[in-house]
């Protein structure tokens, strides 16, 4: 079924491909805890996530990233975050999020925005358990063939650094939806190359 939905996203973005922290101010990156001891979903800027909704929908209902939401609709992504599969998506918010003038280029968009979405589910215990076993860094696939970097920041706190060499904190770690988890970015991350192919994580 993963295979299948990551195909389903490689063949919907075939056909396109080939600051800051005063922005997180009204989010927040706790993880509250139910009066059953559950986990619970963090909201952004007040709108609850909801965890049986799947990614595209809970992107679309956060006040912090209609410009990703918009940008995920005109590359032809949204299809695949509204699959069965597992995806990781680092969404940088609306104050952050900048395509360098990819916008008028349906292409550009695609690789641009590909970039920000993982193949798999990479919440936070899995994202700190793969930087221990890396030896301090995580070494992630992007669905355009590009690679993410997650470092450790401090004790807990996860840097994500992009082929630019360019960082950006994760300010809301695992917002669970039905098919993967959504990783809130301070800045932007960019590849550094032209479209590539689309790769698995192992």
């Amino acid at each position: 079924m993963k295979r299948a939905a990551i195909a389903g996203f490689a063949a919907g973005a075939a056909m396109a491909i080939g600051g800051a922290l005063g922005a997180v101010s009204n989010l927040t990156d706790a993880h509250p805890v139910s009066d059953t001891g559950e986990m619970t979903n963090p909201m952004i800027a007040g709108q609850a996530m909801l965890p049986d909704h799947d990614l595209m929908a809970n992107l679309t209902a956060s006040p912090e990233h209609t410009k990703l939401a918009s940008a995920l609709r005109e590359s032809g992504i949204a299809s695949a975050l509204k699959s069965n599969g597992q995806f990781t998506v680092f969404a940088p918010v609306d104050a952050a999020f900048n395509v360098e003038g990819a916008t008028a280029n349906k292409a550009q968009l695609a690789h641009r925005i590909g970039y920000l979405v993982v193949p798999g589910k990479f919440d936070s215990q899995t994202l700190l358990a793969q930087i221990s076993q890396g030896g301090g860094e995580a070494r992630l696939r992007t669905v355009e063939g590009g690679t993410l970097v997650a470092r450790l920041n401090g004790p807990t706190n996860i840097l994500l650094m992009d082929e630019r060499g360019r960082t950006a904190d994760i300010a809301i770690y695992d917002v669970r939806s039905k098919n993967g988890v959504i990783m809130v970015i301070d800045k932007m991350a960019a590849p550094s190359g032209p479209p590539r192919q689309v790769a698995l994580n192992n």
